[in-house]
């Protein structure tokens, strides 16, 4: 592929190096194998479930460390708003108010949304700040709806398209409205705080800096002064860096009409840099969009402190056991013994020939499997949302692992495999708690530990041509796929996250 000395400046200015993009258009002309799917995980064969019991020694076990150790929350925060608008946006574009009545429109359209938005509006939490704004310019209840929803959306009104889904008024607490930037200021309080101090990082973009900084300054003192905690809160962006090429249908580069090369952001698998530049001894994951109200996070508390204590549980067997491989004197029982730990806590599987290695080759591949971070993944049952699952996979080296599984990264026309998908119990709400240091306190290169064959190749169109774009493994799908994991099954309760403004009308966003 030859690139002219512009193309070589553009990607010099992003920090994108030749050889990334050539192996990128590579990866386009291979294409990206599905994965293999070999079975569901599923309760007792992949996924944990804790008693009452045994998750109030958990927790504990949390409470009694959590002093002496540091804790981070890392919530990934740049999605745009717009899609959770999309129906509202369309509305805006198809009903005339001068030539049809509402109702009218709700029956020719069928628009179940459109509908479900207006019949709960006055639950919203931003209800009464539009009310108050388009009071008086209406001649109708028709026109009414038509400009709540026009002051709502576009750049003369409030904009909320525009908006980072964090910065929205989601809850409404009477005196105020709260954002899910600040719904995570406050569950921070309740899990990830050390003696009154929570450290917070948020991804977000960078033309949204100042909107965080400004909501950081108000919500960020009423939570501090509601709670008696200081916050250190961060932000950091998706580095151009990851940003990948795109592609016309033949696989030769896409170009913008002023002849330069289109590069993209890679998806949030790109998050991996962000998150390997964090330092905490635990982080714990969750997305922007998944809070809740007051009475149902005490719950949601419990379920990321039963997680924690999980982590710390067999982080301290995992440390002692690479402690002792590193020491190089243990017999074959003591090899064994931390197999046997690999294999039932750390879901981790070995080849057949493993006992037929020499003690050196066990302890070299027993070092390798045990040093590597460790996430555990809560596990919601599937109750018929969108979204990836915990599977046990076969790579392409025959290795058998446990990973959170795309459907886009699923051969749908392999009968064999749609069965497998069916048989799933479980998605991911994207809830992680991640141990990213080894028995030294040292922070993995989280780097090392990603599968770059879990990217995604998209068609998309842009100025009207077609094109294929690549994302990056996905931050909590390939992005992790060499680090052990655990799932466990949490609470539905833990997951809700708004995808269009009707989740906003559920019983967890519901303060009243």
């Amino acid at each position: 592929m030859e690139l002219t000395e512009a193309d070589k400046k553009q990607l010099e200015k992003k920090g994108i190096s030749k050889d990334k993009i050539i192996d990128q258009i590579e990866t386009f002309k291979e294409g990206i194998p599905f994965v293999r799917l070999e079975s569901a995980a599923v309760i007792s064969n992949g996924i944990s479930k804790f008693s009452e019991d045994e998750e109030e020694k958990l927790v504990q076990n949390f409470e009694n460390a959590k002093d002496s150790i540091s804790l981070l929350k890392f919530v990934p925060a740049s999605g745009a708003a717009s899609r959770m608008f999309k129906a509202m946006f369309n509305f805006l574009d198809t009903y005339d108010h001068k030539e049809e009545t509402l109702e009218s429109y709700l029956d020719r359209t069928k628009d179940t949304a459109v509908k479900s938005f207006f019949d709960g509006m006055e639950n919203f939490a931003f209800y009464d700040l539009i009310r108050k704004r388009i009071a008086g310019k209406a001649t109708s209840k028709d026109e009414e709806k038509y400009l709540f929803v026009k002051e709502m959306l576009l750049p003369e009104g409030l904009n909320f398209g525009f908006y980072p889904k964090g910065l929205l008024p989601f809850h409404n607490y009477g005196t105020y409205n709260a954002t899910p930037f600040e719904e995570h200021l406050k569950e921070a309080v309740a899990y990830a705080q050390v003696n009154n101090k929570a450290n917070l990082h948020f991804t977000i973009s960078e033309q949204h800096g100042e909107l965080f900084n400004n909501e950081f300054s108000t919500a960020g003192q009423r939570v501090s002064k509601d709670t008696s905690t200081s916050f250190t809160v961060n932000y950091s962006y998706q580095k151009p860096s990851t940003d990948t090429i795109a592609v016309t249908l033949d696989n030769k580069p896409f170009r913008n009409t002023d002849g330069t090369l289109l590069l993209r952001p890679a998806g949030h698998g790109s998050l991996i840099e962000n998150l390997n530049e964090q330092d905490a001894d635990i982080i714990f994951i969750k997305n922007i969009d998944n809070v809740v109200v007051p009475r149902f996070s005490s719950e949601v508390a419990k379920s990321k402190k039963v997680l924690a204590g999980l982590l710390l549980e067999l982080q301290a067997k995992a440390f002692e056991y690479a402690e002792a491989l590193d020491a190089n004197n243990l017999s074959t029982e003591q090899l064994q013994k931390i197999k046997l730990f690999l294999e039932k806590e750390l879901n981790v599987r070995f080849i057949d020939k493993f006992n037929s290695y020499s003690i050196g080759q066990q302890i070299e591949i027993l070092k390798d499997k045990i040093n590597r971070p460790i996430r555990i993944c809560g596990m919601v049952k599937n109750e018929g949302e969108p979204g990836g699952g915990p599977f046990w996979i076969k790579d392409a080296q025959q290795h058998i692992s446990l990973q959170i599984i795309e459907s886009a990264q699923i051969d749908m026309e392999n009968p064999s495999q749609v069965d497998i998908l069916k048989n799933a119990t479980h998605f991911n709400p994207v809830d992680l708690v991640c141990g990213v240091k080894n028995y030294k306190g040292e922070k993995y290169n989280l780097l090392n530990f990603v599968d770059t064959k879990q990217g995604f190749i998209t068609q998309k169109t842009k100025e009207g041509k077609d094109l294929k774009a690549l994302e990056l493994p996905g931050l909590w799908n390939g992005a992790m796929a060499f680090w052990n994991t655990i799932f466990v099954e949490v609470p539905l309760v833990t997951f809700n996250p708004v995808k269009t403004v009707n989740d906003l009308l559920k019983p967890a966003h519901q303060v009243k």
